[in-house]
């Protein structure tokens, strides 16, 4: 149950606000679960009606970020992570909203499935919550009912990655892109072109081979030919498509720069893919191994700008912990997948350090653009009347992540070892401060998130 917070009155004084391609320095008043006021110039503070006053001068504040990509493993794979550890891993990121997959056990592909995982999150997740619901070869009749329409989108699998919900049946996507009026977000891989480069690659080098062949096996052809066949689909039947966790320049041929609002088809980067390269391999070894492969630099430096033109929509995370020891063994037996939700951030203001981004990109990739392509009423932004979903975030705090400071309950990072020069001191979610320093708020629990497509 949600611990209400109606009273409360917060004065966050003297902060650097970016929020809407602006910065700017303001105080910000809570009352409640919600932005109660900004005031651009200092007004006079008489303490009595203020539940706390918190001095910010030197901070930025920043809109509670959505992460419409994760996987929190609840149900059914708790020992890598569940909603709990994972979503107050996120809040210590400055991630106050996410979308979790439909991938665990038992899968989300039922109404009955979602339902009890929102019952699940209602109980345990530190931040705001929604989920997808799951597409597989056999249940179009599950996605069009009513109560499907509780998640934010549906997810197919164009290609196989964790578990069995490879979705390669032409006339199932013909079906849920034709008879579906809601978001598909797709995970593009050709399972065809992997197969044929994963017995080429055995044949010539056998199968314990390292994590450098990796991108190699699911490299670019893989992805773009799944890309395009979605786009494909999405064009003839005028479906809203949303395709994620982008890896190649060739992919972004099928996009468009312009306005979110004007796009059917839209789309998604993640921060290994803006980070790492292959030249990573060698030195992270399988802690980067993801599906969609990290690849080239020419992909990174390709993705990059494409966000800055506005081809890519959302960065987001595709947070997926294992344990180490699934992440051992060969290219073709570890476990693809890793855990960022308490990096994102910093790791995307590491990046406007050195000149890549801004910090207002950076906002607008991360809360903004995420509520708008979601349709997430009264978030993603810092406005007054909309939730107090807040991030006060330290620019001259260098630290260097480590074992000591890893929150999540896999207990490693592919970013140890680096060292960061943001650091997010404050987290507000619905107005209520959950995380200050290290100190977490165990009590408190997120509210489901409001769709509205």
């Amino acid at each position: 149950m949600n611990i209400e917070n109606e009273a409360a009155m917060i004065l966050i004084q003297d902060a650097l606000i970016i929020n809407e391609g602006k910065r700017y320095k303001a105080d910000a008043v809570i009352e409640g679960e919600r932005i109660h006021a900004i005031h651009r110039s200092p007004f006079t503070v008489h303490r009595s009606p203020f539940t706390q006053i918190l001095n910010a001068q030197g901070l930025l504040l920043l809109p509670g970020l959505i992460d419409d990509q994760v996987h929190f493993r609840e149900p059914g794979l708790t020992h890598k992570g569940d909603i709990h550890s994972e979503s107050r891993a996120a809040l210590a990121g400055g991630i106050t909203s996410f979308i979790d997959m439909p991938n665990t056990l038992p899968q989300t592909v039922t109404v009955e499935a979602l339902n009890e995982k929102f019952d699940l999150a209602a109980c345990t997740s530190m931040a705001n919550y929604a989920f997808m619901i799951g597409g597989t070869n056999d249940n179009i009749d599950e996605l069009k009912k009513e109560g499907a329409k509780r998640a934010a989108a549906i997810k197919i699998f164009m290609g196989a990655s964790t578990g069995n919900m490879l979705v390669n049946n032409p006339q199932s996507l013909e079906r849920i892109f034709s008879e579906t009026d809601r978001i598909i977000a797709a995970h593009c891989e050709s399972e065809t072109v992997i197969a044929a480069n994963k017995a080429r690659y055995i044949a010539q080098y056998g199968e314990n081979s390292d994590c450098r062949f990796h991108p190699k096996i699911r490299d670019v052809r893989a992805c773009f030919e799944s890309s395009a066949e979605a786009v494909r689909l999405a064009k003839k039947y005028s479906s809203r498509l949303h395709i994620f966790h982008l890896s190649t320049e060739k992919e972004l041929s099928l996009l468009e720069s312009c306005p979110l609002e004007e796009k059917r088809i839209t789309a998604e980067v993640c921060i290994h893919h803006l980070w790492f390269t292959d030249a990573d391999y060698p030195a992270k070894g399988n802690l980067i191994k993801w599906n969609p492969a990290v690849k080239s630099q020419s992909d990174r430096d390709a993705l990059r700008k494409a966000l800055i033109e506005g081809k890519i929509d959302v960065v987001a995370t595709d947070h997926a912990p294992h344990t180490l020891t699934e992440k051992e063994g060969s290219c073709l037996k570890a476990a693809s997948g890793g855990p960022m939700v308490q990096h994102a951030l910093v790791a995307m203001l590491e990046l406007c350090r050195q000149g890549v981004f801004t910090e207002e990109l950076v906002v607008e990739k991360m809360a903004h653009a995420p509520a708008k392509l979601f349709g997430i009423k009264d978030r993603g932004f810092i406005r007054e009347g909309y939730y107090a979903d807040l991030v006060l975030v330290n620019p001259h705090q260098s630290w260097t992540v480590d074992k000591g400071n890893i929150l999540y309950k896999c207990g490693w990072s592919p970013l140890e070892g680096t060292t960061f020069t943001h650091q997010v001191e404050k987290t507000f979610v619905n107005g209520r401060l959950v995380y200050d320093r290290g100190t977490f708020d165990e009590g408190f629990r997120g509210k489901e998130l409001e769709i509205n497509m």
